[in-house]
């Protein structure tokens, strides 16, 4: 549970960071990481589209200068962007200059004020100084679609498990989710469909 939902205790170490949105309304905020690249994404737009789903791409920006034509593609079908680092990087491992050093050339390419910090991890310096510019978006549930020792039921039963209303879930549009999130994700759509959700863009 430590990793699909991330407890209380954990989420008081970064504080004015979004986590999930608490409403009395089935209401769901779906998000994907690491994207755009042409493999992926403009598939999962198509499914996007099937049901009618607006979504939060939180995009690495080298991927967005290497694929301008796939980002594009995400903005025109009408989903939000997101800022996730220029090249993947974690917080914990780099000075925090040069992190949001990394932030700043990745937002030359993806105009938005969210925030995602790749793998949720951040020094407490770098959390103040992101929150005066951008929204910080954690995560709720996290799916584990990246997780080779996950296979698509595995990740339909975590959706369906720790979704509760406002939850922000995360699913990721790269090459290392593609095998379980090209199943698990239609299926956590219908499923949310079913239940009741709405779906809503951060």
């Amino acid at each position: 549970m430590f990793i699909e939902q991330p407890p209380w205790f954990y989420r008081v170490l970064f504080p004015g960071v979004t986590w999930r949105i608490p409403t009395k309304r089935k209401c769901v905020y779906l998000t994907f990481d690491d994207g755009p690249i042409p493999e992926v994404t403009p598939w999962v737009l198509d499914i996007l589209d099937k049901y009618g789903v607006k979504a939060t791409f939180f995009c690495v920006g080298d991927n967005v200068r290497k694929y301008p034509d796939t980002y594009q593609m995400v903005i025109e079908r009408g989903h939000q962007v997101g800022n996730h680092t220029f090249n993947h990087i974690q917080g914990l491992r780099f000075w925090t200059k040069n992190y949001l050093a990394n932030i700043e050339k990745a937002a030359s390419y993806i105009q938005s004020n969210l925030f995602r910090p790749p793998h949720g991890h951040m020094r407490f310096p770098q959390v103040l100084a992101l929150r005066k510019h951008f929204r910080i978006i954690m995560w709720d549930v996290v799916t584990r679609d990246y997780n080779p020792h996950m296979n698509p039921d595995d990740v339909f039963h975590v959706v369906q498990k720790y979704t509760r209303n406002g939850s922000i879930i995360v699913f990721h549009d790269s090459l290392k989710a593609e095998k379980n999130m090209r199943e698990a994700m239609p299926r956590s759509i219908e499923w949310l469909l079913e239940q009741g959700y709405e779906f809503k863009t951060l």
